[in-house]
């Protein structure tokens, strides 16, 4: 980009937050679009239709065309209505938050928004646009009258961590294009990106066919020891069987087993001590996903908080909720 653009980017920045319309924090819900938050502007065919007006009202003039006065204003009252309609196509549209559907990086998160039409009227027209710049999302929709409708807003998730919906504008070009009006509104949502699952992690979760006492998993309850296997680059330094090792032999793991229940315990503290914060996070997503797929109940133990074994999609969406907000200073709920 040259520095001329850079500058004109710069410009356009700083005039926006000069003109900030709307609300700087999240609203409560409902949200209504009163009269005084409803702002009106020209389009571009809005404003070359006034200019070729002036044109026709000026040659009109010149040469005493009454037909040319009748043109000229009725092309003018029907750009004045547009405007109305255009006003009252947003006018007493009430908003409320609804589900969110949160995403891996990569993905899509999805913000559905429960906006209701409370006149007789049908509303026409209406377009949504969300988010930040590099992650906006738009949908177009149109209301039934008196009914309310859920709208959905996907918002590209680009990185791990919480994504809020921020400062959303709702509007219309209807009934012809020549005006725009629209309305700024900070729905209180937001959603998580969980980390990008690792691909092809080790162990601990076995391969189909295999009990999971074969890998020396960690589980809730009582951890007796089951005997010795191999060590593999990917083992916790804890579980290395020191003793065997300096008495000249090689270097193997100790296996846990427990006498009932079967619970895999995934411990952040287990994982190995090379691997940086988010190459942890990646491979317990991926251990989760791994789980709850082949219907084993898990445990998951993290710096902030833990998780007593569970299994199902909303243990799931828990463990990955933990594993997003890490680094972040917020505790899962």
């Amino acid at each position: 980009m040259s520095a001329a653009a850079q500058n004109v980017a710069a410009f356009r920045a700083r005039l926006r937050t000069l003109l900030r319309f709307g609300p700087g924090s999240p609203e409560t819900a409902p949200i209504l679009l009163r009269q005084g938050r409803i702002y009106l502007l020209p389009t571009k065919p809005g404003i070359a239709l006034g200019v070729i007006l002036v044109v026709m009202l000026v040659a009109s003039i010149n040469y005493s065309l009454s037909l040319g006065y009748a043109f000229t204003f009725l092309l003018a009252g029907t750009g004045v209505s547009s405007v109305l309609h255009a006003f009252r196509n947003l006018l007493q549209i009430s908003i409320q938050c609804g589900r969110v559907e949160s995403a891996f990086p990569g993905g899509n998160v999805v913000f559905h928004l429960l906006i209701d039409n409370p006149h007789p009227q049908r509303r026409p027209s209406l377009r949504l646009i969300g988010g930040l710049a590099g992650q906006k999302g738009e949908t177009s929709f149109s209301l039934a009258p008196a009914s309310r409708s859920e709208i959905q807003l996907a918002l590209p998730a680009v990185r791990r961590g919480v994504l809020p919906l921020n400062r959303t504008v709702i509007e219309t070009r209807w009934p012809l294009g020549l005006v725009r009006a629209w309305s700024v509104i900070f729905p209180n949502m937001e959603a998580l990106v969980f980390p990008t699952p690792e691909n092809n992690p080790p162990p601990p979760l076995p391969s189909s066919g295999e009990s999971l006492t074969d890998w020396g998993l960690l589980r809730a309850g009582n951890e007796d020891f089951a005997g010795l296997r191999t060590w593999l680059e990917t083992d916790s330094p804890r579980h290395l069987a020191w003793k065997v090792y300096a008495r000249g032999g090689e270097m193997m793991t100790k296996q846990f087993s427990a006498s009932g229940g079967g619970d895999l315990l995934l411990n952040w503290d287990d994982l190995p001590a090379e691997l940086s914060e988010e190459a942890r996070l990646s491979r317990l997503a991926a251990w989760l996903l791994q789980a709850e797929h082949a219907g084993q109940r898990t445990a998951l133990r993290m710096p902030e908080c833990d998780f007593p074994a569970a299994r199902g999609e909303a243990h799931l969406y828990r463990c990955l909720g933990a594993l997003a907000l890490h680094g972040t200073g917020r505790i899962p709920p």
